[in-house]
């Protein structure tokens, strides 16, 4: 049995591995080097997060059971997708398949920015009132099918190798934890790291509750996407200390950070305009578009 087989073979408990190793230590970075101090009970906040997750994870195995890695399967077993249609080395389309997913991701962050619908799904993601490991795995059930389907397409469209699919996932779920994480990075190093990765200092500005600053960073994991098609911003207005995490009107713990409100807020209010639009600083004299 060569690696690859084995790596399908024991790809669930191989990511699962990955998934707790890097949760356990960005968890542990955070408490020994904290970014932010946190605003309010963490416990609680993990608690309905965590409880997020855990339902996401029934929902997806309930509706595909398969996932990403099955549909990987039948593309290769079917010869469908370009890099089956020409004939590229495996260790470069293995490189062109997580590059290519990686800035479909970084299209489809823009796009529930974008439209307002599913911009209601993804401000679950947005309305956390603070900012850690827990955070990057935290949305809507409707988010994480829609995006799915998403993957599942790119998939086939590409025709992505299994090997580079799993490493895909492996590697979009650590650099979630780690670019979501409270963490202390010096700032010599974070400049040269988010050269090559979105680091938590370059992703935080998208969570603040400034529009312009979160109306930027789309990036999860790799950073060159938002200097390439200008939505690259370095530092937040007011310091990353100094930062409101979140969003305007939605500040009631009760329900943005307890799992019942989490599920209904795509439904709460109306939006009044295209979210991605607000690129403008208001002022604090200004109103706050409620949505």
């Amino acid at each position: 049995m060569n690696w690859t087989d084995w790596l399908i073979q024991n790809e669930v408990p191989i990511r699962l591995s990955f998934f707790f190793g890097a949760f356990a230590v960005i968890a542990i970075w955070e408490m020994l080097s904290p970014r932010r101090l946190p605003t309010i009970s963490k416990g609680i906040r993990w608690a309905n997060n965590l409880g997020l997750v855990f339902l996401n994870t029934l929902v997806l195995r309930f509706l595909f059971p398969a996932a990403a890695v099955g549909v990987a399967l039948v593309v290769d077993e079917k010869s469908w997708g370009v890099l089956n249609y020409y004939e590229v080395p495996f260790m470069l389309s293995v490189i062109i398949t997580i590059v290519a997913m990686d800035f479909i991701i970084y299209l489809q962050h823009v796009m529930v920015h974008a439209i307002p619908a599913l911009w209601r799904l993804h401000r679950v993601h947005h309305a956390d009132l603070d900012y850690d490991v827990t955070t990057g795995s935290r949305f809507h059930p409707l988010e994480i099918i829609l995006s799915m389907l998403i993957k599942f397409a790119t998939i086939m469209l590409l025709g992505a190798p299994v090997v580079a699919v799993i490493i895909f996932e492996i590697v979009l779920n650590a650099t979630a934890m780690f670019n979501h994480g409270n963490l202390k990075i010096p700032k010599k190093f974070d400049r040269l790291l988010r050269w090559v990765v979105v680091t938590p200092d370059m992703h935080r500005v998208h969570h603040s509750v400034e529009d312009d600053e979160a109306n930027s960073n789309f990036g999860f994991s790799l950073p060159w996407w938002d200097r390439l098609f200008g939505t690259y911003r370095a530092q937040p207005r007011g310091g990353h200390e100094g930062m409101v995490i979140g969003i305007h009107h939605y500040r009631d713990p009760a329900q943005v950070d307890r799992l019942p409100g989490m599920l209904m807020l795509p439904f709460v209010g109306k939006i009044s305009g295209y979210a991605i639009n607000r690129r403008e600083w208001r002022g604090k004299d200004e109103p706050a578009d409620p949505s």
